[in-house]
């Protein structure tokens, strides 16, 4: 199947099952875990627990668009390896799905996505290690992303309540949308939060929806040879990271070029993602 056709298949197929996830009212469909006993205990919004729960309640939708459209689905093995998904196509094209998820801070922002390591892996494309196939067996990279709000109101945890009670539980998260674009066209010029390796994604919610980030308008060639060589300050054993930004980047190429950067126009430089 071809990139964008499956990238908008695959769109279509999640929001058209978004009531899996939300109510008609936009209330998550999940209020907290159940015993054997029929108790329901409550969830906080811990963001590492509710992108684990959305991403569980996504993978039989999932699933079912693959058996749909004669794709091979595989999943990680590890919580800790790239990517969540794989999927093969007939001809054996391999295309990667990675499912994030991410609050938001305003009308028009979120906290933002981490997108994967920037070491490892991803500079060593023949590599096995912490990913399914080398990652450069990968025709496209994609990145399934679920934004929510978080719902104001006070989560007692203590409380244990009973499936007579279901519809008084509060639901913490609200509002869910997905968005799904290639990786580098969401990512931004710096790393995600944190000490961890992992290159950041942009913040601003229309351009995540719409695949704005500083590199949707050069080449891929251009977001994986700047995030190959990419250094913070403490993998540098001297000086300082020869570039923090696209116009460092270009510039620093320009004096030890080993990619073609003499046409990249001054007005497809963004700093960095605005917010």
């Amino acid at each position: 199947m071809e990139a964008e056709k499956f990238r908008m298949k695959l769109l279509t197929t999640v929001n058209d099952n978004i009531n899996i996830l939300q109510t008609h009212n936009k209330d998550w469909t999940v209020k907290g875990f159940i015993d054997i006993y029929k108790n329901i205990y409550t969830i906080s919004v811990d963001t590492k627990v509710v992108s684990k729960i959305m991403e569980l309640m996504l993978f039989p939708i999932i699933h079912k668009f693959a058996v749909d459209n004669d794709l091979k689905i595989e999943l990680a093995e590890y919580q800790n390896h790239y990517p969540d998904i794989t999927f093969i196509c007939k001809d054996g094209t391999k295309y990667a799905l990675d499912i994030k998820s991410t609050y938001r801070t305003s009308d028009t922002t979120v906290n933002g996505f981490t997108l994967g390591a920037f070491t490892g892996y991803f500079r060593n494309r023949q590599s096995n290690k912490n990913i399914l196939y080398p990652y450069e067996q990968y025709s496209k990279h994609f990145v399934l992303g679920i934004i929510y709000t978080k719902q104001d109101g006070a989560i007692d945890e203590r409380e244990i309540y009973t499936l007579e009670d279901i519809e008084d539980i509060l639901s913490v998260v609200t509002n869910i949308e997905f968005l799904l674009q290639e990786k580098y066209k969401i990512a931004n010029t710096r790393p995600g939060s944190g000490n961890t390796k992992n290159i950041g994604g942009i913040t601003n919610i229309k351009k995540l929806k719409e695949g704005e980030g500083p590199f949707s308008k050069l080449e891929i060639d251009i977001f994986d040879d700047y995030w190959m060589y990419y250094m913070t300050k403490d993998m540098m054993e001297e000086g300082k990271p020869p570039y923090k930004n696209l116009k460092e980047y270009i510039e620093y190429k320009k004096k030890s070029p080993n990619l073609s950067v003499e046409d990249v126009e001054e007005e497809d430089l963004i700093v960095e993602d605005e917010e």
